[in-house]
């Protein structure tokens, strides 16, 4: 899992052609301190895939980047997955856990 800050970050993660995972996350909030942890326990199970997330206080920039660009109403916490630079599904909340993010990889691996 790798922090990312800005938009050039954003732009490098999405060079891949592959699946990147981006988790929105706030420090401040026990659901989204909920959701992080199931994200990190789904990136140690799955080493082979780019996951990376941004702090909302440091990254305000970058959150409201991704919510203008591609289109969707900016939540915290809130999963992504870009499917070749495109976002292919989102969630916010409680949906964020390691059992749904495990079911969209395989919907879309």
């Amino acid at each position: 899992m790798k922090q990312i800050n800005n938009e050039t970050q954003l732009t490098e993660a999405l060079n891949n052609e592959g699946l990147v995972f981006v988790l929105k996350h706030s420090t401040t909030c026990p659901i989204s301190q909920a959701a992080f942890e199931e994200y990190q326990k789904f990136s140690q199970e799955h080493p082979e895939l780019d996951c990376y997330f941004l702090t909302v206080q440091d990254a305000r920039p970058l959150s409201s980047y991704i919510a203008e660009q591609y289109h969707i109403k900016h939540e915290s916490p809130q999963a992504i997955l870009f499917k070749k630079k495109d976002v292919n599904w989102h969630a916010s909340h409680w949906k964020i856990t390691n059992s749904s993010l495990s079911t969209v990889l395989k919907e879309n691996a």
